[in-house]
């Protein structure tokens, strides 16, 4: 098995060279035979029920929701000026701000 690694920034599509690398990649996969693994059993019912509920709650918590808030206009520009996916980039912003109390400290003095 290859791996095969890429940096994409936030909003920008991968290269065309590295998606044909991954189709390939992919379609050789898709040659070989799959090989038990027998220090990976198949699941069980109950680990597969598992499983599903913990994969729900996670998406749960990762669902994004809609929010109207008010910016001034020069920043807003300046958040459109980095391109799709902008929104995005504010929201970790965000994040980052309230993981760092430094940062809500220094901002409000």
């Amino acid at each position: 098995m290859a791996i095969i690694t890429s940096t994409v920034k936030v909003g920008q599509r991968p290269p065309k060279e590295v998606i044909k690398r991954v189709k390939k990649a992919v379609r050789e996969a898709r040659k070989h035979p799959e090989v038990y693994d027998p220090d990976c059993p198949p699941s069980t019912p109950e680990a597969l029920k598992e499983f599903a509920h913990l994969a729900a709650e996670r998406n749960r918590r990762k669902k994004k929701r809609s929010v109207t808030i008010r910016i001034a206009p020069d920043v807003l520009e300046s958040y459109k000026t980095m391109g799709d996916g902008y929104t995005g980039i504010m929201a970790d912003v965000l994040k980052y701000a309230i993981d760092n109390p430094g940062v809500l400290t220094a901002a409000t003095r």
